[in-house]
């Protein structure tokens, strides 16, 4: 199996999210996980990082990111669904891993072999169709953010944890089957 490169973005080590994680994780032989709230990594694009020539080096934190997803085949990304995108976290890491020279640049020659997104969501994924939130936030990720840099790209999403408070045992039941679901992806990759 290919390198796996994870990107996590969940502050919390309890979260259901984290239990996605962990599936996903299980079912693959060879992977590295960034931890990005665990890490500590600073989300802040600096108006110095923004004004960098291509031709100028990263800071050390960028570089690290880059190089671990140069070493992977694919690229997977873990996070919750916060306000219809993921959380800010993982934001600032695409606005400060993806920098010009690297992510975008004319003949553009790094590219992932499979992207992957796994997010979790309080609302199914038939309520996030309905709203049209779902084939936004598939738009973000898959058109924008990943675009040509993988060959091939899934969007996941496992919702409907709202049952968590209301139907204990319907939630139990569809937790499994996304945890199962996760775990299967991972072993298909």
């Amino acid at each position: 199996m290919s390198p796996v490169h994870v990107v996590y973005a969940h502050p919390d080590p309890a979260s259901f999210t984290r239990e996605v994680l962990d599936a996903f994780v299980g079912g693959l032989s060879s992977y590295t996980v960034s931890d990005l709230y665990g890490s500590g990594f600073q989300p802040v694009l600096s108006a110095a990082e923004y004004a960098r020539p291509a031709s100028d080096p990263v800071p050390s934190d960028v570089a690290a990111e880059q190089e671990s997803l140069d070493a992977a085949e694919v690229w997977a990304f873990v996070y919750p669904v916060w306000w219809a995108d993921c959380p800010a976290m993982l934001k600032g890491w695409f606005d400060r891993v993806w920098t010009v020279g690297w992510a975008y640049k004319p003949g553009w020659g790094r590219v992932a072999r499979r992207a992957v997104v796994l997010c979790t969501a309080g609302y199914t994924v038939a309520e996030l169709e309905k709203s049209g939130v779902h084939q936004a936030m598939r738009t973000a990720m898959l058109t924008d953010r990943i675009g040509a840099r993988a060959s091939s790209s899934d969007f996941v999403v496992l919702g409907g944890s709202v049952l968590a408070g209301s139907d204990p045992a319907g939630w139990a039941s569809l937790k499994a089957d996304h945890l199962a679901h996760a775990a299967a992806l991972a072993r298909s990759l």
